[in-house]
Parts: structure tokens; sequence; C-alpha cells
């Protein structure tokens, strides 16, 4: 059957959420629950001397203070996996007197209610020998000399850049950022039916059965990792926590269920985040604006024991038609907590870097930088040769171009100006992000009443997966969407892959559709005829059983059967973005208006079209969503966004959300969205490329670059401050 276009439907599970039904992983009641609380370490870097944990156990409800001799057998190999296959984090607190980061927990505190939790928490006291550390990329500590990371290269991009009529050579640079998701982070562990339950809100439950379990000695069939729902993931929440570990063998040592709910002040320290990086982009182009050369040079911040790889080069190359490219990595090592994937992790700021680059390209060229993006449209990727799968930049440039009224661009800076006197900028920017996928494991059943359960491998995030889904399941099948079953995000219905990288519709919708068709398959060799357009529970109640069951393994392609053997390992295992024949990107073009206020220099954005080639829509009000959450997020990091570091203690000075600046309803304008809503059939059965991600990739260029439209001040680093444009 081909995808159909899917009708404008509401999400699966809105009602639940709205009426408060969709318990997530911190709502699960349990009987005799205990209730835990950290100890952070007040040091950057250093050795615990002694706890006194006297004062804590005088707390009336106060059960056991647990530190490092109570946690000293947890293994700390890396058992503990990581995202994307990587090896887990290299350092997990309270294992031993070892300090590595500021706010890392030190101790905890297991009472009957929160509140004497928080009481015996803060009556710990911790003797610490301190060492020098250093807490930024900048700091004179820092190091060593920056690690090489990574290199990408296709032809002769020096020599290009040598002989070239028109250059441009520039840094950028973005700042700390960090994900804040309305839902915190927290680890419920129980037992039932025999064994260990941990509901966290992940993006991976499988981490538990795989990574908890190796740490703790288990056997992986005697722990089962739940996920219910996730409040916003972003990439912080892929792997093991460094809570998880700690709560799950809590829970173990007292035979209680214990959960732990981490203050956000503290996520700032113990989770990961996006860290700082700098960007050189050097740009050579014709008297044409035909693109000869890129050469872009990163350098990332990163813990001092871990390993989270710097991958800014990886999209740039393959936005347009370079005739060379080299690029390269380096990181930088600090005493913080290891950072890790945020939204579009190197994307954006790749995206902020070589499109805000380009504008200034184009300004050197006297170029509309549209049409600059335009006559440097390729098919191809530049760095390979293959084609890719499918590419409607340019459509979307056209449509967003048309949609927006980019016509009233000039070259001018400041030349627009509206009634009140506020100079207004426009501004563009592109993005792509890669359309990956994984395997799964399916099992569907559909009885003759119509009810229909599907178990299969991805995690509810907010972003839509259960809809996507029900999608598939109502287009092949006719069910009705009040009797399904959705069951995903849980080791103990269907091995459980880890949901990111914007691969998890790509991934759940071809699954759900293969699983559909062989339904109707066994059901039409049932009843020796092709089915017809009706129901099919109609038809399967006509051959009098009372239901129908089907497991598909889906492998994606560039795999083999081998996969499924390590997905249920809990393995991570993606495809993407180069597949055989071809490589598949999912492709947005973003166009922003701002106002500037010229005695203050306020920033207002005031619209933003947004034109996504993304493959098939399969919910449109979700997909809308997406983007608009995405355009959110790159208005956040243009004007709002970024950590601050004390150099003198290593912690982030704004850990909350009144001073960590994130846009509010006022800061946000008009944001109007579009598709181009072609399926990608190349690249799996529902043609779908994915769009989480690539919704916020090249927001914050565009802004930036409306910015300098408006006021001719071109500022290379984020976040734009009033003090950037007075």
């Amino acid at each position: 059957m081909t995808p159909n276009r899917n009708a404008d439907r509401p999400r699966i599970d809105a009602h639940e959420k709205v009426l408060g039904r969709a318990l997530y992983a911190a709502d699960q009641p349990f009987p005799g629950l205990l209730h835990a609380m950290t100890v952070p370490a007040t040091i950057a870097k250093g050795r615990i001397l002694s706890i006194d944990t006297a004062a804590a156990l005088q707390v009336p409800g106060v059960v056991r203070v647990f530190t490092h001799d109570d946690f000293s057998q947890i293994r700390t190999t890396p058992a503990a996996r990581g995202a994307y296959g990587q090896p887990g984090k290299g350092h997990q607190p309270m294992t031993a007197p070892q300090v590595r980061h500021r706010g890392e927990p030190v101790a905890l505190v297991v009472a009957e209610t929160l509140e004497a939790a928080v009481e015996g928490a803060e009556a710990v006291t911790v003797r610490y020998a301190e060492e020098s550390f250093s807490a930024r990329m900048d700091d004179d500590l820092a190091g060593p000399e920056p690690e090489a990371a990574g290199q990408l290269a296709s032809g002769d991009a020096e020599a290009a850049f040598a002989n070239a009529a028109h250059i441009v050579d520039v840094e950028y640079r973005h700042p700390q950022q960090h994900h804040n998701p309305i839902e915190l982070i927290s680890t419920t562990a129980a037992f039932e039916d025999g064994t260990l339950r941990i509901y966290e809100g992940t993006q991976s439950a499988a981490a538990f059965a795989g990574g908890l379990a190796g740490m703790m000695g288990m056997e992986p069939q005697a722990l089962r990792g739940v996920s219910p729902y996730t409040g916003g993931g972003f990439g912080q929440k892929n792997g093991v926590q460094e809570q998880s570990v700690l709560v799950a063998s809590a829970a173990l040592l007292l035979r209680r269920p214990v959960k732990l709910v981490m203050p956000r002040g503290q996520l700032f320290h113990t989770a990961s985040y996006r860290p700082q990086s700098r960007h050189r982009v050097r740009l050579a182009a014709d008297g044409n604006g035909r693109l000869l050369a890129g050469i872009y040079e990163t350098v990332q911040q990163n813990s001092r024991y871990d390993g989270f790889g710097s991958d800014h080069g990886a999209n740039p190359p393959r936005m347009y038609g370079y005739g060379a490219w080299r690029g390269s990595e380096r990181i930088v090592r600090v005493d913080t907590q290891t950072p890790g994937h945020q939204r579009a992790p190197h994307e954006h700021p790749a995206s902020h870097a070589t499109e805000c680059a380009l504008d200034e390209l184009a300004g050197a060229l006297g170029m509309d930088p549209v049409a600059l993006r335009l006559a440097n449209d390729t098919q191809r990727d530049p760095i390979t040769g293959k084609p890719f799968s499918s590419r409607h930049l340019a459509d979307c440039l056209r449509r967003g171009a048309a949609r927006f009224g980019w016509e009233r661009w000039t070259n001018q800076p400041g030349a627009l100006v509206a009634g009140n006197g506020d100079r207004i900028g426009l501004g563009v920017a592109c993005g792509s992000y890669k359309a990956a996928m994984t395997p799964s494991v399916t099992t569907l059943r559909l009885s003759a009443g119509g009810q229909c359960r599907i178990a299969t491998s991805g995690h509810e995030m907010g972003q839509g997966l259960r809809t996507v889904i029900a999608a598939e399941l109502i287009d092949v099948l006719g069910v009705d969407p009040g009797k399904l079953d959705i069951r995903i995000g849980d080791t103990g219905h269907a091995p459980q892959h880890l949901t990111a990288g914007s691969w998890g519709a790509g991934s759940a919708a071809p699954a759900a559709r293969a699983a559909a068709l062989k339904l109707r398959e066994e059901l039409s060799q049932l009843t020796g005829a092709v089915l017809s357009d009706e129901p099919v529970h109609v038809q399967l109640a006509r051959t009098r059983r009372p239901y129908l069951e089907v497991s598909v393994d889906t492998v994606p392609l560039g795999k083999d059967r081998q996969a499924i053997e390590q997905l249920r390992r809990g393995m991570p295992v993606t495809t993407g973005p180069e597949y055989p024949d071809f490589l598949a990107f999912s492709w947005i073009a973003h166009f922003a208006e701002v106002h500037v206020e010229p005695s203050t220099g306020r920033v207002r954005v005031r619209r933003v079209v947004s034109v996504a080639d993304c493959g098939r829509v399969m919910n449109r009000r979700t997909a809308e969503s997406q983007v608009r959450g995405g355009v959110v997020w790159g208005i956040g990091a243009a004007l709002r966004e970024a950590g601050e570091c004390d150099p003198r203690f290593g912690g982030v000075l704004n850990n909350d959300l009144a001073d960590y600046v994130v846009p509010v309803n006022a800061d946000v304008g008009a944001i109007e969205v579009d598709f181009i809503d072609e399926p990608d059939t190349r690249l799996n059965l529902s043609g779908v490329k994915g769009l989480g991600e690539v919704a916020m990739v090249g927001a914050a260029a565009a802004i930036v670059n409306a910015v300098h439209n408006a006021t001719g001040r071109r500022i290379r680093h984020l976040p734009i401050r009033i003090e950037d444009l007075l």
C-alpha cells in the first residue's frame, strides 16, 4: 500500500495529557515509597576528607544517609553504555572519595517524606581537600592543547581559497547552554513481580536493563526499564544519569521503593549540557556567487574524563555545492560534568556560524542571500559524491520567500523602518539534519471487536510518537483511534532503542506500517481473497477468529539481522545519513523579521516563516508544533540563553529559570509553518525523514542575520545582548 497523506487528527494522547491522566515517571504511586535527596559537592575538584551524617540522621523521618562507602561496589566500567553507542560516563559519583566536578552527589539522604529528605541533606557536613581546576575553555588551566577530534575533506580547499575572487574569514562563538525541560530528571526504583523496575523519564529505557544491571552486578532480565512518558528530553535524558544507579542501589539495599527528583539548580551541574564552542569559517566564491571552497575549524569544550565528540563539521559541507571543503575539529578539556547532546547538538551551532558567514559572503558579493543559496543548490553530496535520497531545499526557500514577502529585503541595513521608528530587519538561513533509522521488534494484535494493541520500540517525549504510530495503523488497518493500545518506552513489552537524533518517527512509523501490512497479508491468506477497504477488524470477525497477532523485525537500510540482536542486548544501532546508494537529510529554510528599538537596542522577533522538507508529514498538528518549538529555541539561542560559569568556584551562576533566561510569550511573535510533504520512500516504507531536530537548525542564524539587516552590526557571538547594539 502506498502511504497516504495523513488527515488532520488530534494528538492520540491529547485528552490524557490535558486531563492529567498521563502519568509520567515521577507520578507513579507505590505503597511505602521513600524519598531521596542528594547532597551536592561544593568544590569543583578534589577529595572528600570526611562526611558527618549525625545531624542528618537526627531529622525525624530520615531512614538512611548513603555515602561513597555504601556504593563502592558499583561497577564503574563502560558497562553503563551512553548514547549513540559510546561508553558510559567515565566518572560515577559516590563510588569513591574523588570529586571531579562541582555539584556532583557526595551523599544521598533517604527519608519517609520529601521534606525530611531535603532537611536531612541540608544537615550533612562534608570536608574536602580542594585542587586547582578550570571551569571554562578559555581558562589558563584548561586543556592541555586542543585535541584533534575529527576531520572531513574533499578537494583542495586551501588552493581554491587562495585563488578566489571573494572570501570571508570570520570566527563565531557559541555559549554553554542548558536544556531545562519542564519535567525534571527523576528516578524511581521499585520491586514489582520479582524484578526491579526503574521508572525514569528517559530517551533510552534499555540503558537501565543493560547499563544499570551491569553496574549493579545483576542479570539484565532482573531489571526492567520503564518510561511511560518523557516530559522533554532534547538529548539530556539519553543515557544513564548520575543519580540513576544511586537510587536503584538504595532501593536494592533498603528493599523499599525509592524516588528522587533532582532539583533544577542541581541539574545545571549534574546533567549534560551544550558545550561552549568556537567556529572559524572561511568561504570562497567566484564573481557569480558560486562557492569554490569552505574551510571550517571548530574548538569545543569537553570534560576531563569523557569523550563527547565534536561533530560540528558533518552538516555544513552537505548544505550547498561546495567545490572543495576542509573541516577540522578539536576539543579542550575542563573540570565540569560531561557535555552532551542538546537539540540539534552540533548542527545548531554549526548553522549559526556557517549560515551567518554565508550572509556575510552575500554582502561582500552584493547578492541577495536567498539567491546566493539557490545558486549553490545541489542534488549530490559534495563529500561522497552520492545523491541525496530527496532534497527540496530550493522549494523550501522559494515557498518561504513568497510567503514571507522576501521582496521587501534590501541590501541596505536599516532601510526598513516601522511606524513607531523601530528598525526592521529581514534574515534568512537554512538547515539540515540527518535522516537516521533504527531497528525495531514489533508485535501487533488486532481483535475482531476492533481493539488494537502494538508493542514496539520508542519513547514518547511529547514529540507525538504515539500519534505517528497511530497514523500508520489507521491508514493501513482502518482502526478506531479510541481502541488503540500503544506500548512503547518499556523493556517489558519490546526491546527499546534509544530515541534521539530525530530518528523516532523514521523508525517507529515504518515498523508500525510493516506490522500492519503483514497482518493484512496474513488475514488475506486466511480469507483466501484480497481485503476490501472496510476496517480490517470487520473482515477478521467474519473468519470467527477472536484476534490475529503478528510480529515483525524491522531492519533499516544498510544493516543486517545482526542489528536485531544488538537491539535485544540494549545496544544502540543506527543508520544514516549515509546509506549504500544515497545520503538522506531533512531540510528547512527559516525567514525572520525583527524589530530593533533604536535608542535601547531591544530586539523583538515579530515574525518567522519556516518551510521544511521532512518527507511525509505524519501528523500536521504535531509537526507544526515541532517546528514552532524549534523556532522558539532559536529565539532563545539568538537573544537569551547562556550558562554563566563562575571561574572562581566552577559552578553555573544562573542555575535557575529566574536567571537562565528563556523566551516567554512576549518574546515570541507569529510563527508560520509549511511543509513540502513529499514522501521519501527510497528511505523507508513510510516515507518519513524526521523533523524534531531540523526544526531548530538555522533558526538562530536567520534571526542574527535579520538583526544585521536592521542595524548594520554583525554580532559574531550568541546571545546578542542589548549592549551589543548600543
